[in-house]
């Protein structure tokens, strides 16, 4: 569901406030509405890649993986929650109330039933406009992952490895262990 009202991020707060919203997970992008709908198969996806990260950041204490943390910058029309997302630790202390007050170095999302690859890539770009360092896009369906920096965006498969560069030095994680083995033809 998306609700392509213009809407502030006041709007957005009270919205989120509503009895019937309890529960249900909205972002709000450039203004606009968006519900979250994850699948299993997404929900799958994110356990996996969110198990890898804290294995590495366990051993390599950078900073904290996150899934759906919500952030905002001060004043701006998004109120993001990526399905997963790093930070790290010198942006200080986890926010411990409401929208972190910046964006992820890292932000990840998943493609859930509904999500077009445009609406996919529009949303990485915003992210990546907004101060993010590295995205990546996970098409669920189509076991494709796209890295994206604000300088290079590169399509890895499931005989790829995908790497943390510059925002995770030394992460890495076969992209067909991200999938079931049903699902990724193993």
């Amino acid at each position: 569901m998306t609700i392509r009202t213009k809407t502030s991020a006041a709007q957005f707060e009270a919205f989120l406030a509503l009895p019937e919203n309890a529960g249900r997970r909205f972002e709000l992008i450039n203004g606009e509405i968006a519900e979250k709908m994850p699948t299993q198969l997404h929900a799958y996806i994110i356990h996996m890649l969110s198990g890898f990260l804290f294995v590495f950041l366990r051993q390599h204490p950078l900073g904290w993986a996150l899934i759906e943390a919500r952030y905002r910058l001060p004043g701006d029309d998004s109120d993001l929650i990526p399905d997963l997302s790093f930070v790290a630790k010198g942006r200080g202390p986890l926010v411990r109330s409401g929208a972190a007050p910046y964006m992820p170095d890292l932000a990840v999302e998943a493609q859930s039933e509904g999500q077009s690859e445009r609406f996919m890539l529009d949303k990485a770009l915003l992210y990546l406009a907004k101060g993010t360092r590295m995205v990546w896009i996970i098409y669920s369906t189509r076991q494709i992952v796209e890295a994206l920096t604000p300088t290079e965006r590169q399509l890895l498969t499931v005989a790829d490895t995908l790497t943390g560069g510059e925002v995770l030095p030394g992460f890495s994680v076969p992209i067909r262990d991200l999938f079931p083995a049903d699902e990724a033809g193993a």
